[in-house]
């Protein structure tokens, strides 16, 4: 018997109970009723909240379906490179960026600035070319435990936004 895959953020290349191909899910490989799908319902801080319900798959052969992708989270650019063809952004060894995507599961970076108040991240993203994801070096953080009771703020349940007319990717 196949397993499914491990539990991670994936592309859809096969629609499911009305979700598309093309979707960024998140698959939970174990759970009640079996292994699913979710949807991201919102962002936080560019990044994706998913949906507490979610579509079942119907066995390990469709969960093989799923396209990995890199995670959502802060990285180090290890190998200079542009957006796209046009060479509309150029991403310097070293730059701290932070990889996230939008719901088709395009892959988005979003560059930091420091400022008077500290470092900013920016509301939208660029749009990249997904094969330099092999130039990003992922940087550990640590995950700090939401407050208990802590009111979400309205910026948390916005979509991330991507800047595709300002870059040719």
């Amino acid at each position: 018997m196949a397993d499914h895959p491990p539990c991670g953020i994936y592309r859809t290349t096969q629609a499911l109970e009305g979700i598309p191909a093309g979707r960024l899910v998140y698959f939970h490989n174990h759970g009640d009723p079996g292994p699913g799908i979710y949807l991201p319902e919102r962002w936080s801080n560019n990044r994706a909240q998913w949906q507490a319900r979610g579509a079942t798959v119907p066995s390990p052969a469709w969960s093989a379906t799923l396209a990995p992708i890199a995670a959502e989270g802060l990285y180090r650019v290890s190998e200079e490179f542009f957006c796209c063809d046009k060479r509309c952004r150029k991403y310097e060894v070293g730059l701290l960026v932070q990889l996230g995507y939008d719901g088709e599961a395009h892959p988005l970076l979003f560059v930091p600035e420091w400022t008077d108040a500290g470092m900013s991240f920016p509301l939208e993203g660029l749009k990249f070319e997904g094969v330099n994801l092999s130039r990003l070096e992922p940087l550990k953080v640590s995950q700090a435990a939401p407050a208990p009771g802590a009111p979400r703020s309205r910026a948390q349940w916005r979509s991330p936004r991507r800047l595709a007319d300002r870059c040719g990717g």
